[in-house]
């Protein structure tokens, strides 16, 4: 399992061992396992550009040492302030661990 993963709360992090454990022993099949995933790991949410300012002045980081504390550019940052992009993928699941956990929780 992947430590790196960040679960919605901690009882949710044992119940997904513990299931991860039943996936393992052949007692919990793969296609109930993923399902399982989606449920325990934190969803992503759609950010506005106030969101990920506010993000990053909470954090008390310019927006180039943000950058690479998301692996972007820092114009990209720029561009998710001014509303002239979206994030997505990786870096959309980065801010929504941050905004909700702190940027410790992705550093």
């Amino acid at each position: 399992m992947n430590s790196g993963v960040k679960y919605r709360s901690r009882p949710l992090r044992s119940i997904h061992q513990a299931m991860a454990g039943l996936e393992r022993v052949g007692a919990l099949d793969k296609e109930t396992m993923r399902n399982f995933d989606v449920a325990c790991l934190t969803p992503v949410v759609d950010l506005t550009p106030s969101d990920i300012r506010t993000i990053r002045e909470a954090a008390n980081m310019s927006q180039a040492t943000f950058a690479l504390a998301l692996n972007v550019t820092s114009s990209l940052v720029s561009k998710w302030e001014r509303g002239e992009k979206k994030p997505g993928g990786p870096s959309l699941k980065l801010l929504t661990l941050a905004s909700r956990k702190g940027i410790a929780a992705i550093l």
